[in-house]
């Protein structure tokens, strides 16, 4: 019954540490326990780090951290204050499944080209 935390890589995990030390230094160690946080805020960042590592950006250009690790200390941050009762839910009222609107077309684009070019990867330099 106990987490099986021996299952998390810890290399990654130490990263994660460096993005929270960073997030400490600059914000206090913790602060979203006593001020807490909103969603979107933590939302937001999280999706910057993301789109920065996937557009080929590794490390963050103010802290010297990975963006992954960032992003995971995002939400280790909106989880914990959601547990903490710290979390200011401001997410959308649910629309439902966004992704309703275009599965036809992403099924019609696909029978279309059902042998695409291959992407031009990054190890294509």
């Amino acid at each position: 019954t106990r987490p099986p935390l021996s299952c998390i890589p810890a290399g990654p995990l130490y990263e994660v540490g460096a993005a929270m030390l960073d997030g400490s230094a600059k914000y206090g160690r913790h602060n979203w326990r006593v001020i807490g946080v909103r969603s979107s805020v933590y939302y937001d960042a999280a999706l910057r780090h993301l789109m920065k590592w996937w557009e080929g950006e590794e490390l963050d250009t103010d802290s010297g951290c990975h963006h992954l690790a960032h992003a995971v200390a995002c939400c280790l941050i909106v989880r914990d204050a959601a547990s903490l009762g710290q979390l200011t839910d401001d997410r959308p009222v649910p629309g439902g499944d966004p992704t309703a609107g275009v599965k036809d077309l992403i099924k019609q684009i696909k029978e279309r080209y059902p042998e695409p070019v291959p992407p031009f990867l990054a190890s294509h330099k």
